[in-house]
């Protein structure tokens, strides 16, 4: 049978979700909690294969099994072994044709920034920080510029397999509390470092250097070198996938707590 986990991890101590050699990986902690569990080894797929550093509010996996367990032992049972950094937040029975990356119509992740001039302490490596005052306001206005479907080639990394740079950007918000920004962005799906590249470009614009029509001019030019380096992965999240309700998974949109 299939079986679709919802996830959440604090990325600090793990070389990304994907399995790597000789490294830690998310994928590598969760096959071995299931492997105990199912007395077998269990092969997971993810939804989306966050990078380095990088957090998950809400992830989607899933994996295959003969062992028959109640859904229970998936959740606290597999918790049991998973490092405190990663728990399963909840197990659901799904069909055969059901697959976690590409059954997914949609994803969420969101970028938390620390923006004063003392680094973060108590949430180091859990936000990105930025010493010096951003405006809120153009940044924005050069958000909306990047609504709607776009070649987003200027803000994908070198290394990234995508077929298409073509993606639609449904949301880009941008909320201010006290020192602290937080940027929510929904897409079909996202190119390698494409979130981190728009928040770089964005404080850029926050911070005076750019105005609000160079990211216009960026996806227009579609060159990775015009525009601003790679932001941190410190402060990013995968927040939510969507998924055709006929799969009856329980909720998975973004979580509306802060990290």
């Amino acid at each position: 049978m299939r079986i679709a986990l919802g996830l959440e991890y604090d990325g600090r101590g793990f070389f990304g979700w994907q399995s790597q050699a000789d490294v830690a990986s998310v994928q590598d902690a969760l096959e071995r909690a299931l492997g105990e569990i199912a007395g077998a080894p269990a092969r997971v797929h993810a939804a989306g294969r966050t990078d380095t550093g990088v957090h998950a509010l809400q992830q989607v996996a899933h994996f295959d099994t003969e062992a028959q367990r109640p859904l229970s032992a998936w959740v606290r049972g597999v918790n049991r072994y998973l490092p405190d950094s990663v728990a399963v937040l909840w197990a659901h029975p799904v069909a055969d044709d059901f697959h976690a990356r590409f059954s997914a119509t949609g994803r969420h992740y969101r970028y938390v920034l620390l923006n004063r001039a003392v680094r973060p302490a108590l949430a180091a490596g859990r936000v990105g920080w930025f010493p010096r005052p951003l405006d809120a306001a153009p940044m924005r206005e050069a958000a909306a510029l990047l609504l709607g479907e776009h070649d987003f080639s200027a803000f994908r990394a070198a290394e990234c397999q995508a077929k298409s740079p073509v993606k639609t950007l449904h949301r880009l918000d941008i909320a201010r509390q006290g020192d602290v920004l937080t940027f929510d962005l929904h897409a079909n799906a996202f190119l390698y470092h494409m979130v981190r590249n728009i928040v770089g470009a964005l404080v850029y614009v926050g911070a005076g250097r750019q105005p609000p029509a160079w990211l216009g001019d960026l996806l227009a030019a579609r060159d990775r070198t015009r525009a601003a380096p790679t932001f941190a992965p410190d402060g990013l999240y995968f927040a939510g996938v969507d998924y055709d309700a006929a799969w009856g998974l329980p909720p998975t949109a973004p979580a509306s707590r802060l990290p």
